[in-house]
């Protein structure tokens, strides 16, 4: 007989998959394809789309093409070099200060700008707070722009004086867009710009100041890549280069971490989608088995009858996939939405590819995980028309594992995760997978001795959970790990923070003062100790960059995103103490005595514990410093472990007195003030200017802001992991439901009514799910103990709350389980019984 062309094959595939359409286990196949595609698809364009807006304005967000930053101002030859190139050069200087008023103090971020400010994307200001604004402009020699939230803050009108400092200034405009803020900690204040011709008026910025220096170059790529190659050379310590490739790192470093992430939870949801695709495929091939063979038997080769039931399942996979890709692009709208107030405000639509990838992805799992018992279709023997005893030789493991690992990489290459991050957590996940699913074949175990007493109802649920346990342990692992995750994220979200906090004693520091100037330190701790009974030490801070250990450059010593690279990346805050600073213990060496050292002696340095293991540091070491422009050698005498919740002024370098002292020193201290005092805070600000005085618990409503933002995001991706773990628990249905029903007709013409039944449903599925839920609480406890014990150094105590979970559980399980096998009990037992 002549082989069928693929186009009158693909007819008959689509005639039978009409035909089939309401069959269960296609349905439950459709649905963890979206599942995966629209995860796949929604996490995939907010990498994307993020991606694409931060390309889109990274000289936007750098405010040119070329930034030279740094602690200190540019030298001299740096800023001719440029001028030499034609480049247009720019210039603004950064830091913070309080602005005070007669109703009260604001800490703000000020940027002083020159006339050339910007040099890439416009200023943008209005008249008045919340009034349409107007890109253009500056602001002028004794004028001040500033955000609408300080106007608030402070019940300020356009035309108020206010003071920066020593100089007082005038508001001009309400100031509503700047092109190179990022998402930094300057981010949580109200901004003030003012031009630099008034900088030095303000007396704030004084040696030993923390101030950020930028000078802004516009031009060609070659004369730009020509002043990089002039300048690069001679860069201090304490100075780096930014070009459009990191124009927004602190912003783009946070929500990078997100997006990986979220590609984890994307992930779950992928690989418990692709148990349901194993799952339902594996009923769509045994339920055709017959059909199969009697094609055999009307002259189709096993090929073709492979070819048959594969365009079946791709024309499935391709319908199922579309509508995730669709579902995914709505998903990503919302998750665009929920992180609004972390995302640049242009974000451009991210294309098509992400869609593509999706589906992509949505049919590789398919191959992947339905291929195996799909294979099975292709060796059904013609005799089974006779004996339907006769059962397709099984496929080897090898292939069945390896299609499947195939089809997991694939996906893992994908999602670009960080391997190492990815092949922890799966090993992480086996493993609590093989002991919460022993535990749960022991619960089912220790059941039995519960059917010889129990009512009709009860034997009947408990007898089907253990005529499968495996089947049974497996659906109850796959929701105890969703609850799981759901729990935990519940509590990290509000009981750890809270826990926290309440670690801290009532009278914790609530305020932290920066930029004390020598001049006014006696006269600051003296006033301080009238206005607070718990203040801390004023400590002498300098920054300081690590630039050699042992003679070796420091970027030798450190692995990336390690707390070594952070440390190094950055001006670190020195400071010298004789005696042992409170909530500082000593782990090795041991802390130097008051005198101080000889003019010959290399000076001691205590290192924090866990920054000198990043370090690789040990006692002895010699360290080298670049602190105002000199080089200072320390060596190591000691390494100390800080208790960084007090709240308390805490370092990672504190050096031996005697040290640093001829360098130019600002003074750093807190100290708890009662609430209702804050015009006291108002006096003290006023009398010294140039301090910054930085109210900790207005920082920390910003913080919990944002993690509210990505942690709403994090539970609205766990959502999919919801979905796919129910396409979980319908295709384990749907692999038992044949059983079911003819089990369900039998009991019923024996005599059983319909409520016996749906009872027994009830306990059957409300057990599993109770089952999960305890499963998940006990995990919740386990991962929260090694947190608070390990990770956060915070007592731990039992979480009544989470005995919720297996409530959850049996609710959530129970319904779905009902609904799912509502089939098992509408067949009538005579069409059942005469099937058979």
């Amino acid at each position: 007989m002549a082989r069928l062309p693929l186009l009158r094959l693909f007819t008959l595939a689509c005639r039978q998959l009409l035909r089939d359409a309401r069959a269960g286990e296609l349905r439950v196949l459709f649905f963890a394809l979206v599942v995966a595609v629209a995860a796949s698809t929604a996490i995939g364009y907010f990498g994307a789309r993020l991606n694409g807006a931060m390309l889109l304005r990274a000289t936007e967000f750098l405010g040119a093409d070329l930034v030279l930053e740094g602690s200190s101002p540019a030298k001299a030859e740096q800023i001719e070099a440029g001028s030499k190139l034609a480049l247009d050069h720019a210039q603004t200087v950064e830091f913070s200060s309080v602005i005070a008023t007669d109703t009260g103090i604001q800490l703000t971020s000020v940027k002083a700008v020159d006339q050339a400010y910007p040099l890439r994307g416009e200023l943008k200001s209005a008249p008045a707070p919340y009034q349409q604004e107007t890109a253009g402009g500056e602001p002028q020699a004794g004028e001040a722009w500033a955000e609408s939230r300080l106007f608030a803050a402070l019940n300020l009108k356009v035309g108020d004086s206010i003071d920066v400092g020593s100089k007082t200034l005038t508001l001009t405009r309400v100031l509503t867009y700047e092109p190179d803020r990022a998402g930094n900690f300057y981010s949580l204040t109200p901004r003030v710009m003012i031009n630099l011709a008034d900088l030095q008026a303000t007396g704030v910025v004084q040696p030993g100041s923390r101030v950020s220096f930028r000078e802004l170059w516009r031009g060609p790529a070659p004369a730009l890549a020509a002043y990089n190659k002039a300048i690069e050379p001679g860069l201090a310590p304490n100075q780096r280069l930014r070009d459009a490739r990191d124009g927004n790192q602190q912003i783009g470093g946070a929500l990078g971490k997100a997006e990986r992430y979220l590609n984890m939870a994307s992930l779950v949801a992928v690989l418990l989608a692709g148990v349901a695709v194993a799952l339902s495929a594996s009923r769509f091939a045994s339920r055709r088995f017959d059909a199969s063979a009697l094609l055999r038997c009307l002259g189709l080769s096993r090929g073709e009858a492979l070819t048959l039931f594969s365009l079946q399942l791709a024309i499935l996979g391709v319908l199922a996939s579309l509508s995730g890709a669709i579902l995914g692009w709505l998903a990503q709208l919302g998750l665009f939405y929920l992180l609004e107030g972390l995302l640049p405000a242009s974000v451009p639509p991210g294309g098509l590819l992400p869609a593509l990838a999706g589906i992509g992805t949505g049919l590789v799992a398919l191959a992947g995980f339905a291929l195996p018992p799909l294979a099975a279709l292709g060796r059904v023997p013609p005799l089974r028309v006779l004996r339907r005893d006769m059962l397709p030789i099984p496929p080897s493991s090898w292939l069945v594992y390896g299609t499947a690992l195939l089809a997991l990489g694939l996906i893992m290459w994908r999602l670009s995760l960080d391997l190492v991050l990815t092949f922890a957590l799966l090993g992480g996940g086996v493993v609590a997978a093989l002991i919460l699913g022993g535990l749960m074949l022991l619960l089912l175990k220790s059941l039995r001795r519960l059917l010889m007493g129990a009512s009709l109802p009860w034997r009947l649920g408990l007898g089907q959970l253990l005529r499968y346990p495996l089947a049974a342990a497996g659906q109850s692992l796959a929701f105890g790990l969703i609850l799981l995750s759901m729990g935990l994220i519940a509590l990290l979200r509000g009981e750890l923070l809270d826990t926290w906090q309440n670690q801290l004693p009532k009278d914790a520091p609530n305020y932290f003062v920066l930029n004390i100037l020598p001049a006014d330190k006696d006269n600051f701790a003296e006033r301080l100790s009238h206005l607070s009974s718990h203040s801390a030490p004023l400590y002498p801070v300098i920054p300081g960059r690590l630039i050699t250990i042992n003679g070796t450059p420091v970027s030798q010593f450190v692995t990336k995103d390690s707390r070594g690279e952070n440390a190094t990346q950055r001006d670190l805050s020195l400071t010298w103490a004789a005696d042992l600073p409170e909530g500082n213990t000593i782990t090795a060496g041991s802390w130097w005595n008051a005198a101080t050292p000889a003019a010959d002696a290399v000076p001691g340095v205590s290192v924090e514990a866990k920054l000198a293991e990043s370090l690789q540091l040990k006692l002895g070491d010699h360290m080298s410093f670049v602190i105002g422009g000199m080089t200072r050698e320390v060596v190591v005498t000691s390494l100390r472990t800080v208790n960084w919740d007090t709240f308390q002024p805490n370092f990672f370098m504190i050096f031996q007195p005697g040290t640093l002292q001829d360098l130019p020193t600002t003074y750093l201290t807190s100290f708890y003030l009662a609430p209702g005092n804050d015009q006291a805070i108002v006096e003290l600000s006023r009398t010294y200017p140039a301090v910054t005085i930085l109210q900790v618990q207005a920082l920390l409503e910003q913080l919990r802001s944002i993690l509210g933002q990505v942690t709403l995001a994090v539970q609205y991706v766990l959502l999919f992991v919801l979905a796919a773990g129910l396409a979980v628990l319908f295709s384990g249905l749907q692999a038992t439901l044949d059983e079911r029903i003819r089990q369900g007709a039998l009991l019923r013409a024996l005599g059983a009514e319909r409520t016996l039944l749906i009872k027994a449903r009830r306990i059957e599925f409300g057990l599993l799910g109770a089952a999960s839920g305890l499963l998940a609480a006990l995990g919740c406890e386990l991962v929260s103990f090694v947190l608070y014990r390990f990770a956060f150094d915070l007592h731990w105590h039992p979480h009544a709350w989470l005995l919720l979970l297996p409530v959850i559980g049996a609710l959530l399980v129970g319904g779905a389980g009902v609904f799912g096998t509502r089939r098992a009990l509408n067949v009538s037992p005579l069409t059942v019984l005469r099937d058979g």
